[in-house]
């Protein structure tokens, strides 16, 4: 099968498509014919050297994946060949096939093109586990999600509306924080510099934010210390700008502000399939009512991957960017 690979860390441009044989299935895992893979900013982070795989888990690139399934390992009852799912793949996704455990697969939604259904998973486990398991948003609550028009911020939005709360999204141009506005935001600021503080207080009527979700780290930190309301809660999902940061511990306190980090990848296969459990639940007729559908800003092929890369790297897109063998 052809796979996208690099062997060592660098540009884009390090991306090439290799032939290697095609993987089978051990117990609890399903083979996926891929129609789409999602492209994401860890898939960056790991091409260029700064976000090493878990050691169980594939060196290959792709997180997300829509398709056919094609075999099931031994014991597996949950799907059979010739499902369409997607599902969230532990690496391995710019393939034309892809191992995955049999419980981070969901059904395709309804009447959705594979390149959709692609986009999900990666983003949507994400969002669900960080703003509704970790950071326990509630309906009617306000939450400010940072990187409004990206992969993350978009899903972020839409599922946060989907459950009647209020939205402030965050953005670096007026042209991504329409699109946010598009999405369902209630309002959308200008990212920079903390810019947002006051114009935060200013919607809120003084009291500010129950939840944040931020993929900026460094100094933004200490800024959405400030945009959070008494007993709110901030939840760190990327550290874009900076890992490190000088916070401002007595406002943490003073706030009674709860504060969590998290990385999707590292989670076991036992969380991961709950959250995939708690998504068909709670998310997926939300999908399959059209209520909820995903943004493809461009599709590349296999061969196309460093352009692919390169389209995410510039920050230019809108919502999700898909390969598709």
């Amino acid at each position: 099968m052809r796979q996208v690979q690099f062997d060592t860390p660098g540009e884009p441009s390090v991306l090439h498509v290799a032939k290697v044989p095609v993987p089978e299935p051990a117990a609890g895992q399903v083979l996926i014919k891929v129609a789409a893979a999602g492209v994401n900013g860890p898939d960056l982070y790991q091409r260029q050297g700064l976000y090493p795989p878990p050691a169980d888990a594939s060196p290959v690139l792709g997180l997300e994946v829509a398709g056919e399934i094609v075999a099931v390992g031994e014991g597996e009852q949950r799907w059979q060949p010739g499902d369409n799912v997607c599902a969230l793949v532990p690496g391995g996704g710019y393939s034309e096939y892809a191992l995955t455990w049999a419980g981070h697969c969901l059904p395709l939604p309804p009447g959705w093109e594979m390149a959709q259904a692609a986009a999900i998973p990666e983003t949507f486990f994400t969002v669900w586990y960080n703003l509704f398991m970790r950071a326990a948003l509630q309906r009617r609550e306000t939450v400010l999600i940072h990187g409004g028009s990206g992969g993350i911020g978009s899903a972020a939005i839409q599922l946060a509306k989907a459950f009647d709360c209020r939205v402030i999204a965050t953005s670096s141009n007026e042209a991504k924080r329409q699109y946010c506005i598009k999405l369902g935001a209630d309002a959308a600021l200008d990212s920079r510099h903390g810019a947002f503080i006051a114009s935060v207080k200013t919607f809120t009527d003084g009291r500010g934010v129950d939840v944040v979700l931020d993929m900026a780290g460094g100094d933004n930190i200490n800024a959405n210390l400030r945009a959070l309301a008494t007993d709110g809660r901030l939840v760190s999902v990327a550290c874009r700008e900076s890992r490190m940061a000088q916070v401002d511990v007595g406002l943490l306190m003073f706030k009674r502000i709860s504060w969590s980090g998290s990385a999707l990848r590292p989670l076991s296969v036992a969380t991961k399939t709950d959250i995939a459990a708690q998504l068909r639940q709670q998310v997926w007729p939300l999908l399959a009512n059209g209520l909820l559908k995903p943004h493809i800003h461009q599709q590349f092929s296999l061969s196309q991957a460093a352009d692919a890369h390169a389209l995410l790297q510039s920050g230019r897109h809108f919502g999700k960017v898909v390969l598709t063998p």
